[in-house]
């Protein structure tokens, strides 16, 4: 799927006619391997994309409007600085490279005109960008490479100068297999196929098999026969577009995925232990009656006492044995200022107790709710899913939102949505936003709620629209319900509560994801895959 050499020439040809004198307007960097420059051509503005991720590295025109962080990176910023009202002057692609050189006229601080050269390297798991000056030294990059002598890997990093990777040559076997297909003799034909996309013949196709983007080409490919459609676009902008929407990002998502985990996990480790430190001090505190009967000792005893005594061994009128008690004493302090020093740590005792207590409840809280967030993980699709997850944390205090950011817009994600057997639809919230949404706005007071029982889960509604429910449908969400929970892992059959929708609330000020229900009925089943 990676993008070959001749198909980058075909790309490298639409973009000259496209934007070649464009003038560079706007920067923005959507992702970290991902830059946008919008340009101005005598057209009107154009936005050309340069993709430096692995397995999705490409250059293209975009049609598509892409959210950008309320910080810009560091090296958006530096493109923004070097590139900023630039002229687009070349595109170059040295014979047989996946790679890329935009050349562009820019201005430096004096106003003189310098060059300045955005390379896309386009190499798989080496697959870079980078900007370099007049010099060809690198200025930035988005990944850097530590070089070694022995093996004579190139380092890439701001100030070395830019080298040329080592020559891939060779045709990609695609278009290998599709020249034998056609009883060419690949080698010379490549050249032929060169010549062809030189002069702007070539035709943008993308692969579909069972409904499904599989790859694409600048030719159209019959090695496949009926099995596999050669579908033509008009450009190489919209068959990307539409060829990478609808390409999962399965590594970034799940990266990114896995940082906001390791993030709400170490809220609920830190949380956990300021619980316990909190259970800790109550104990501590529950245990002052001894401060206040060292008090009333002191004060019992004040004539056996005096003024630098560090301890004194006090009959202990509360004890029916009629023994004794040590109580230690400050020796810079009066009996009197002792005994008062034991009452004064009484009641900030009895004080820390209440107080304790009520941060002891909110932690517990607290942890409730983490669990909740990090179970959500579970259902969690892509990048939007984590962007609302994101957004719940934000609004809920326990992350920041980026120095000096606006509150990002809701995030409109969208509930899984099932059918059961009798065709009664089933909605299934993949994360606390979404059970909010679902329980208070969506539900019907007819329609049924259905929860796991004493576990985080989904709140499942299924939608009745006025019939009665079936025995079948009900043990067909509920089963959802299990499957959607942390009941998912034990396999083991498990309760779900279910309600009509009227029964449930959602207390004032309570926590996203929280509700409370009445007259519910319960249900045993067994988690199982949808």
């Amino acid at each position: 799927m990676a993008l070959d050499a001749l198909c980058l020439a075909a790309v490298a040809q639409e973009l000259r006619q496209a934007l070649l004198g464009g003038k560079v307007d706007r920067v923005t960097q959507p992702d970290r391997a991902l830059v946008v420059l919008t340009l101005h051509t005598p057209q009107g503005n154009e936005k050309l994309l340069l993709c430096a991720q692995p397995g999705r590295a490409r250059a293209q025109i975009t049609y598509v409007n892409r959210e950008n962080p309320v910080q810009p990176p560091v090296f958006c910023m530096l493109l923004r600085k070097h590139l900023s009202a630039a002229r687009l002057v070349d595109i170059v692609q040295p014979q047989g490279e996946r790679l890329l050189r935009f050349v562009f006229d820019a201005q430096n601080e004096l106003g003189d005109t310098v060059r300045r050269c955005l390379i896309l390297e386009a190499m798989g798991s080496q697959t870079n960008l980078m900007l370099t000056d007049q010099e060809d030294r690198v200025l930035s990059c988005v990944r850097r490479v530590e070089g070694d002598l022995s093996s004579g890997k190139r380092a890439v990093a701001p100030g070395l100068f830019y080298r040329l990777p080592d020559p891939h040559p060779g045709l990609p076997p695609l278009i290998r297999r599709e020249l034998e297909f056609r009883g060419k003799e690949p080698e010379a034909a490549a050249l032929e196929l060169l010549e062809e996309i030189q002069a702007g013949r070539y035709t943008p196709t993308m692969l579909v098999e069972n409904g499904q983007a599989k790859d694409f080409s600048f030719l159209p490919i019959l090695q496949y026969g009926p099995h596999v459609e050669s579908r033509p676009f008009e450009s190489f902008a919209a068959l990307m577009d539409e060829f990478y929407a609808a390409l999962p990002d399965q590594q970034g998502s799940r990266q990114r995925a896995g940082q906001l985990y390791k993030s709400v996990k170490a809220l609920r480790e830190r949380t956990q232990r300021k619980v316990a430190n909190q259970s800790r001090e109550l104990a501590q505190a529950m245990d002052r009656e001894g401060l206040r009967l060292r008090g009333d000792l002191i004060m019992s005893s004040l004539h056996l006492l005096k003024k630098g005594m560090a301890a004194a061994e006090l009959p202990n009128y509360y004890d029916e044995d009629g023994g004794t008690l040590t109580v230690a004493l400050d020796p810079l302090l009066t009996p009197q200022q002792n005994a008062a020093r034991y009452y004064k740590d009484y009641a900030r005792a009895k004080t820390a107790e209440a107080v304790l207590t009520q941060q002891i409840a909110r932690g517990q809280a607290d942890l409730t709710y983490l669990d909740s967030v990090l179970a959500s993980f579970l259902l969690a699709e892509g990048d939007r899913d984590l962007r609302e997850i994101r957004l719940e944390l934000e609004d809920q205090g326990w992350l920041r939102r980026p120095q000096g950011g606006k509150k990002a817009m809701k995030v409109q994600s969208k509930p899984l949505e099932f059918v059961t057997s009798r065709g009664f639809r089933v909605l299934v919230g993949k994360n606390n936003t979404q059970n909010d949404h679902l329980t208070t706005k969506v539900a019907g007071k007819g329609d049924l709620w259905f929860h796991v029982q004493k576990l985080h889960g989904s709140h499942v509604i299924l939608c009745l629209e006025g019939e009665d429910p079936d025995p079948q449908s009900i043990l067909e969400a509920a089963q959802l319900a299990a499957w959607h929970s942390q009941a998912r892992e034990s396999g083991a059959k498990t309760a779900v509560d279910y309600t009509p929708a009227r029964y449930v609330k959602k207390p004032a000020s309570a926590k996203p994801g929280f509700v409370v229900y009445s007259t519910y009925e319960t249900i045993l089943v067994e988690p199982r895959r949808p």
